[in-house]
């Protein structure tokens, strides 16, 4: 959907399920595939579901941010929301963001995920939820000069 919305080939290398920890060891291989010209980086739902450590997460994420730049690839980070009754980021994406100047999309995973007229389960958009995530990241890479 994002690659309709941009006119952009867009590789979705994400893989149901997966943590961090194993996205980190992939990564480095993906980036040297595919060379793509920017990375839109969406983890860490999995680590919070299992309750993960946190501190962990953030290494993670924190490492795939530099194995990006190493390569010269810009990011962009879409905010994981915590499990809970009323969603919202958990707090590190933004200190993240912050702390190593990566453009952040904190609200549209929260705000797709609490409304059930976007959600195919209790932890995955449907086809409607993603073409709001899609139009997020549009905005996103609109603001911060990548299209």
């Amino acid at each position: 959907m994002l690659g309709e919305r941009i006119g952009r080939e867009v590789i979705n290398a994400g893989i149901p399920g997966e943590e961090t920890s194993q996205g980190l060891r992939r990564l480095p291989g993906l980036l040297d595939r595919h060379q793509p010209d920017l990375l839109v980086l969406c983890h860490g739902g999995n680590d919070i579901l299992r309750k993960r450590e946190p501190a962990a997460t953030v290494a993670n994420l924190r490492e795939m941010i530099l194995i990006a730049r190493e390569r010269n690839i810009p990011v962009v980070m879409l905010a994981v929301p915590n499990v809970g009754l009323f969603l919202s980021p958990a707090d590190f994406y933004e200190d993240i963001a912050e702390d190593m100047q990566v453009p952040i999309e904190d609200d549209i995973l929260a705000d797709v995920l609490g409304d059930n007229r976007y959600k195919s389960d209790h932890v995955h958009p449907n086809a409607a939820g993603y073409a709001r995530i899609a139009e997020a990241v549009e905005a996103l890479l609109t603001e911060h000069g990548a299209l």
